[in-house]
């Protein structure tokens, strides 16, 4: 089925992960003809964690980009074909299935080589002139009889390395050429059959399906000459044994081999420097499980994406710039993503963007997996500080209360335990405490900022303040930041503490306020989105 990632932003928190799992749970309830899976853009911090825990919800796979692989282009549907398969098998396979390669396997599948048009042609090249040998590609008679699909009226299945006649001369002069061990073709002849056998023919080849005389077969039984009938004209049979050679002893071998998750653009160019402008893409024991092809590259579907919980490209997955954005819903403001056709897409004004999920659910009549409705519900308190932030709204406080009553549980206290058990971050770095929960924004002048936030019980954190302002400095020396911010905020207390190294000025400029000890103090400030970023975007 058509493949959705549902996704939120990079560092993810609990509000992403959880509105990535509840809206590809809806997507695939209402779109039944797409297949919409969740997915993750960083490691889940220690809240997220224990909500995942808590509600017994999966958690979602790391999608580390959206950038087209050889898997999203290949054709899986491979054909195959061993490497003792007769040559005319391999033939009509590429004949039937309209391609113009095929990959051959040894006998326990794994990939061997690769037999082209240009291996085909050449085969008939080499053939065109004098008789044909086997000598350095013993043919069986089995083979023989499976093309022609003919009959063996005397003798057993052996491998033949003689040279091919069709017998159109005297039967006087055909001893003057022919060898012991040879392979003749012959009509409705029988002096002409006596003679091949007389001279050792290893295979009689009888055409037009015209059953030889008793007489022949009992002679060829007892001079051990395999006699083999042939509902074909002589021409063809003869055509037709030549394709009877084992498929190994025209293939080109160590074709080129791609993996399913190599990038299609590390693997373009390869493609079209071989001559036969495919690549064979394998699994771990190099068994074939695809082909991508010149074609397949060129102007590919691009993978799609739903994006929850944000709407820019730098707190998007790599090469979202390249996929194709399907949808978009998020309560933060409108960002920088572009499509190149219309989308669905939502900004909604509300404390969590689980809240729009769960309103889609209401909507609908459709009914919440327990562990998806505990999850988002844990989302909705985080991202409202157990609706005590000033971006909570009366449809969290429904949407709160609606779960309540499903869940049959006390929010307030599923929400405390929530952030007195998230809250201790002693055992964490002091990167990746200014990591965990970063988000970047671009200036109007096309410089970039980030602001970090972690909520805390109580202001203890501070007293590593130091190794926080060096952490700091590092996120903005690394990504060249004009500055980078954490907010300190006491989930208790209601306020903020807030660091800043680089270019603070703007952070001074919006809040009126300079730094003690390193510290900027915000009493009242908890919401990064609604407080702290939108006033900065503003001067920036």
């Amino acid at each position: 089925m058509p493949h959705v990632y549902v996704t939120g932003h990079k560092n993810p928190d609990t509000d992403t992960i959880a509105s990535a799992i509840g809206y590809a749970e809806y997507k695939n309830l209402v779109d039944p003809e797409n297949f919409y899976a969740p997915a993750r853009l960083g490691e889940v911090n220690s809240q997220t964690e224990w909500a995942l825990k808590k509600s017994g919800a999966e958690e979602p796979k790391l999608l580390e980009h959206i950038m087209l692989r050889v898997k999203d282009v290949m054709a899986g549907d491979v054909a195959l074909a061993n490497k003792n398969d007769p040559l005319r098998n391999v033939g009509l396979t590429m004949a039937k299935r309209n391609i113009s390669q095929l990959p051959i396997v040894d006998d326990d599948g794994s990939l061997t080589g690769i037999i082209t048009e240009r291996n085909l042609a050449r085969m008939y090249v080499r053939e065109s002139r004098g008789a044909s040998s086997f000598a350095d590609s013993p043919v069986s008679v089995g083979a023989m009889l499976e093309v022609l699909e003919g009959e063996l009226l005397v003798g057993k299945d052996r491998e033949i390395s003689g040279q091919l006649w069709v017998i159109s001369m005297s039967v006087d002069s055909m001893g003057q050429s022919m060898k012991p061990g040879d392979i003749v073709v012959i009509g409705n002849r029988g002096q002409g059959q006596r003679r091949a056998i007389e001279l050792g023919a290893g295979v009689l080849v009888v055409s037009n399906g015209v059953r030889p005389e008793d007489e022949v077969l009992e002679m060829a039984r007892e001079r051990g000459t395999a006699l083999v009938l042939s509902p074909l004209d002589s021409y063809v049979t003869s055509r037709l044994i030549q394709l009877s050679v084992p498929c190994w002893e025209v293939m080109s071998e160590n074709p080129l081999t791609v993996h399913p998750d190599d990038l299609v653009t590390e693997i373009t160019e390869q493609v079209m420097e071989v001559h036969y402008r495919a690549a064979v893409a394998v699994d771990e024991n190099m068994v074939p499980i695809g082909v991508v092809t010149r074609t397949d590259l060129l102007n590919p579907k691009p993978r799609r994406v739903l994006l929850v919980d944000h709407a820019e490209v730098g707190q998007s997955v790599k090469g979202v710039e390249k996929a194709e954005v399907v949808e978009i819903l998020d309560h933060h403001h409108v960002g920088d993503i572009e499509t190149t056709s219309p989308i669905p897409a939502t900004f909604d004004p509300v404390g969590s963007t689980a809240t729009l999920i769960v309103e889609r659910f209401k909507a609908s009549g459709l009914r919440l997996e327990e562990s998806t409705a505990k999850l988002l519900l844990a989302a909705v308190l985080s991202d409202t500080v157990i609706l005590n932030s000033p971006t909570t709204t009366d449809r969290d406080r429904e949407v709160v209360e609606y779960l309540e009553d499903l869940l049959d549980l006390d929010a307030n206290e599923f929400g405390t335990e929530m952030f007195e058990t998230s809250s201790d971050v002693s055992g964490l770095s002091a990167e990746e405490i200014v990591n965990r929960d970063a988000k970047e924004y671009g200036t109007s002048s096309g410089g970039k900022v980030s602001v970090s936030q972690i909520e805390t019980v109580g202001t203890g954190l501070l007293e590593r303040k130091d190794e926080l302002l060096d952490a700091l400095e590092e996120l903005r020396d690394d990504n060249g930041y004009l500055f980078s911010a954490l907010m300190v905020t006491d989930i208790t207390e209601g306020g903020t503490q807030l660091l800043c190294v680089g270019d603070c000025s703007p952070v001074h400029q919006v809040f009126e306020a300079h730094a003690q000890n390193g510290v900027i103090d915000l009493p009242g400030v908890m919401s990064r989105k609604k407080q702290v970023a939108p006033p900065l975007l503003a001067v920036l």
